[in-house]
């Protein structure tokens, strides 16, 4: 996700030898348009919206922010040598043009959103949205979501401002460029290009270093996104000569099949940025290197491309939050009628922004409130009020008298607290969130119970931790001692390997070591076992063969459900129709636990959604309790009511019998 690139695709003449002497009206610079830039932003666009929006196949939209990094890159650092140059290099100017591309369409969705979320958010996510406007307002949104990406945070898909860290990476950028241009020019000028070479290849090194060991920051943080933008600020500088159009028109082609490649090919799994983001921005450059005396270069001129180039920079904007919002709404993930709805509102949203709120900001005029004067303060103030109306929805904890009907609900529901269940996990100690050391892991402190007879190893990440109050609650009933290994986020599979989470790989090797050291008979595995999809279901086989060849029974407890946001905002959006037992449906594929259950021979299997859940809804509330403390994971009651029912497969029951007592 990012904000297109800004400049409009009017491009400086000095960086593309083109002196056609349009006037921008920002510092009168010598620039001629190349829509080709407009055409190539619908490019990267386009993409993004559709993988949003939940459409089939573009599982790698997300590459269309690496896209808009490089164009960004190009354009500013272009106007700047210009001006340079020209011996007219402003600090004031130049801010004063990012103001006003930057921000009214930016103050006009925020506010926009900020209704939206007024009328719908419950207090907890409205308070989140809160804390996620101040960081838009100051530019830090990038490190505030990389902050509060945590595994038990809300759900990312409901984060309506979540798209804006690129905005605050390329401001932060922008912090920085003039100052170094200026500096480069003024006392190293033949250094200029070696000079933004090397602070490239640093920040490229940099990223393909962390991409293991900080994933999370990686993603998100200026320094090891500086090589984007700096891939288009080399090609901005440099002085290219005149390629054979034949050659030119295999690079341009070139440069779209990387693009594809990237769009078509990537996926969740994929480590990103690092190497494999150089994919798609050495895409962009071609392209744009290439212009647009080529066959790409002359369909991304056509009028209808040029168009949704023009509007991407609102479109980016838009999109998102609508997404969001809908699945808040719908509490489903999306589905192609939701798609549709997404994608034309997002343009509707996009072409009334284009036209009366970016287009009117975008030219200096003579007038006194398009003037410096009005343009900078103003700017300022308007940051100042979104960064007050986001510490007030802080302070207010979200404005919770919004629903004082939802006040009374939970009330009247025995509701979890959302920390009671991770205590009951033994956090830190049994189940390990990322960055702790499990090295530490101690048998006595891990034991669930203290009966005689043959040891029982329950292995997996939170969705296996989950069952630790309902193991303990019912651990008399557990033949032998039961311990608990656990680590957020990393599947009980050997073969697995995640960036994200790349302590994973020691943690889950290291369970063979224990199982032995502890004469462990049965194994209980279990995990979001949908992480595995992207990789492949197959990896499990390897893991309970390994177990088996040890004489050790292996038991695998298949994906639980899980809904599209926490159980009591479903809960409050069915306050009319509640009873004692309420569903709703679940967002796990009713084929996807027997799909497991086929990658799991040799295993036991038991199948918490078939024996719970009926015709793809499952129970969220009983008895005037939630089964869950968040949108996927067991409250202590709800694993109790859980573990109640699984439990006789644990200790030898076929699971046809265990369907059949839940059933009765």
């Amino acid at each position: 996700m990012n904000l297109p690139g800004n400049g409009d695709g009017w491009i400086v003449s000095r960086a593309v030898n083109s002196h056609s002497g349009f006037d921008a009206g920002a510092g009168h610079s010598r620039i001629r348009y190349r829509p080709e830039i407009d055409g190539l932003r619908s490019l990267a666009i386009l993409p993004v919206l559709l993988f949003h929006s939940g459409v089939p196949g573009f599982d790698g939209g997300f590459v269309g922010v690496d896209i808009f990094f490089v164009i960004s890159g190009f354009l500013i650092t272009g106007i700047i040598a210009d001006e340079l140059a020209a011996d007219r290099f402003s600090i004031l100017d130049f801010y004063e043009r990012r103001a006003r591309r930057i921000l009214p369409a930016l103050a006009f969705f925020s506010l926009l959103t900020l209704v939206a979320a007024w009328l719908f958010f419950l207090p907890n996510f409205f308070e989140d949205f809160s804390r996620s406007l101040v960081a838009v307002a100051t530019f830090t949104s990038n490190l505030y979501f990389w902050k509060y990406s945590g595994y038990f945070e809300h759900s990312a898909h409901l984060r309506p401002l979540l798209h804006t860290w690129s905005l605050a990476v390329e401001e932060q950028f922008y912090i920085f460029m003039p100052i170094v241009m200026w500096a480069l020019y003024r006392y190293a000028k033949r250094f200029l290009f070696w000079g933004l070479a090397i602070g490239a290849v640093l920040s490229l090194a940099l990223s393909i270093y962390v991409t293991s060991r900080a994933p999370t920051a990686n993603f998100f943080l200026l320094p090891t996104r500086a090589w984007e933008l700096l891939l288009g600020s080399l090609l901005a500088v440099a002085s290219v000569r005149k390629l054979p159009s034949g050659l030119n028109s295999v690079l341009a082609f070139a440069g779209v099949a990387a693009i594809a490649v990237a769009v078509f090919g990537y996926t969740e799994a994929t480590p990103f940025p690092g190497l494999t983001a150089l994919l798609p921005c050495i895409g962009a450059v071609l392209i744009i290197l290439t212009g647009r005396n080529t066959p790409v270069g002359a369909v991304l001129s056509t009028r209808p491309i040029v168009f949704i180039g023009k509007i991407s920079y609102s479109l980016y904007l838009a999109h998102w939050p609508v997404a969001v919002f809908i699945r808040y709404v719908t509490l489903q993930e999306p589905t192609m009628l939701h798609a549709v709805v997404i994608i034309l509102v997002s343009f509707a949203l996009a072409f009334f922004s284009w036209k009366f709120v970016e287009s009117p900001f975008r030219v200096r005029r003579a007038a006194a409130t398009h003037s410096r004067l009005f343009v900078l303060p103003g700017a300022l103030a308007t940051l100042t009020v979104l960064t007050a109306i986001g510490m007030a929805g802080i302070w207010s904890s979200g404005f919770p008298n919004r629903f004082p009907d939802y006040l009374a609900m939970r009330s009247q529901i025995a509701a979890v607290e959302r920390n009671e269940p991770r205590r009951a996990w033994r956090n830190g100690t049994c189940f390990f969130e990322e960055g702790e050391a499990f090295g530490g892991w101690n048998a006595d402190a891990c034991v669930l119970n203290g009966g005689p007879g043959p040891a029982t190893l329950l292995w997996g990440d939170s969705f296996a931790a989950h069952y630790v109050p309902g193991l303990m609650a019912h651990a008399a009933a557990v033949p032998g001692k039961l311990y608990q290994y656990t680590y957020a986020g990393c599947p009980p599979v050997l073969a697995y390997y995640s960036y994200a989470r790349p302590a994973c790989t020691v943690f889950n090797q290291r369970a063979i070591g224990l199982i032995k050291e502890l004469e462990v008979k049965t194994v209980i595995l279990s995990a979001r076992w949908l992480d595995l999809r992207s990789r492949g279901l197959g990896l499990l086989a390897g893991t309970i063969d390994e177990l088996r060849s040890l004489g050790v029974k292996v038991v695998v407890i298949g994906q639980s459900p899980a809904f599209v946001t926490d159980v009591d905002v479903i809960a409050y959006a069915n306050r009319a129709a509640q009873g004692e037992r309420a569903t709703w449906f679940t967002l796990v594929d009713s084929h996807f636990n027997e799909e497991l259950k086929k990658a799991a021979a040799g295993a036991a299997f038991v199948d918490p959604i078939a024996i719970g859940c009926k015709a793809g809804r499952c129970p969220y509330l009983e008895g005037g309790r939630f089964l869950y403390f968040d949108a996927a994971h067991y409250s202590i009651f709800g694993s109790a009511r859980m573990v109640e029912t699984l439990l006789p497969l644990i200790v030898g029951k076929p699971e046809a019998e265990l369907i059949s007592h839940q059933a009765n």
